[in-house]
């Protein structure tokens, strides 16, 4: 075959093969068109997923076995000490003891501080060393504490752990807390014990919530010094508040507790004196009629007598005292 035959020949072979490489070209590139991402998701690093993440995209097959154990908490065990426990609270509250200051306003009580500070009313109570709660003065700067727990004044004889198993605290605890470093503690010292509360006797006494009025009435002679009703040119010390009542009006137990004296005299007339817990001790005077024994258990706000007129009185009453401990106090901040 003659040269100008050959290069004939090797140009129509090339038209031909160029013709097929574009036909395949065509058609790969309508493929891309149609579905894109097929090929850019194995050549393009997937973006990280809300800051975690990142790398080359896979598709990786799971099978249903498999399904079962990805993303359980359980898978992660081999990586944890399952002795430890994480509790919410113990990953918000600190454990040191820091305070701050908070200025009473005018309408504030301890019952909204201790709702807007998610602390109990015991903490602020006894932090501030708070006797009468509705004493409360607009103005006091109160100190608020980190986290829940009371003031305990070291006595002689106490040691750390005897203080801990009274209000069932961990020694650890009150160390971190008082920045103690070592297990000795000096009387007359206060110490923060976390997450003790106070005795719900002394709570009540201090909000005024531990005694009921034994008669619907009002007060006509206070607790303190006075002018003897029978003789105006003396004073006396009276020691209970007198309670206005018509005769025959119902006398009920201001607390629980037991009847230990019914009798009558001269100055009280008819009546009845019931002990109760933690020391305490009410007496009720100049009664019509006594509706008890000695003896006797009544519940708070129990019917016990009649409001009268016996002994030395000025008028139907009922004379109501209370005593701590043997002695008398004014009942008047103690009731509800």
């Amino acid at each position: 075959m003659s040269l100008f035959y050959r290069q004939i020949a090797g140009k129509q072979a090339c038209t031909q093969m160029g013709k097929s490489i574009f036909r395949l070209a065509a058609v790969l590139y309508l493929v891309f068109l149609i579905n894109p991402g097929q090929y850019i998701k194995q050549q393009i690093p997937s973006q990280a997923e809300h800051g975690i993440g990142g790398g080359s995209f896979y598709n990786e097959l799971i099978t249903e076995a498999e399904t079962g154990i990805i993303m359980t908490p359980a898978s992660l065990s081999i990586y944890i000490d399952e002795s430890v426990t994480l509790e919410m609270e113990s990953l918000t509250k600190s454990s040191f003891l820091f305070y701050d200051s908070h200025v009473v306003q005018s309408g504030e009580n301890i019952s909204t501080l201790a709702i807007n500070y998610g602390l109990n009313q015991d903490t602020i109570i006894s932090i501030n060393k708070i006797t009468n709660s509705r004493l409360l003065q607009t103005g006091r700067v109160l100190r608020i504490p980190n986290q829940d727990g009371i003031l305990y004044t070291v006595r002689n004889n106490d040691s750390l752990s005897s203080i801990a198993e009274r209000y069932r605290a961990d020694i650890e605890a009150i160390q971190t807390a008082n920045e103690l470093f070592s297990d000795k503690i000096t009387a007359g010292t206060d110490l923060f014990i976390p997450g003790a509360r106070l005795d719900w006797t002394l709570l009540q006494e201090i909000n005024g919530d531990l005694f009921v009025w034994p008669v619907n009435g009002v007060v006509t002679s206070s607790y303190g010094w006075r002018r003897n009703p029978f003789n105006r040119n003396q004073r006396q010390f009276h020691n209970g508040i007198d309670i206005r009542g018509n005769v025959g009006s119902p006398v009920r137990a201001a607390m629980a507790g037991r009847v230990s004296v019914v009798g009558s005299d001269s100055i009280l007339g008819n009546y009845i004196i019931v002990n109760h817990h933690s020391g305490y001790r009410t007496l009720y005077g100049h009664l019509n009629f006594i509706r008890t024994r000695t003896g006797a258990y009544v519940a708070q706000g129990e019917r016990i007598g009649d409001v009268g007129n016996t002994g030395q009185s000025t008028g139907s009453h009922l004379h109501f005292s209370v005593f701590k401990n043997g002695v008398a106090v004014n009942p008047r901040p103690l009731m509800r």
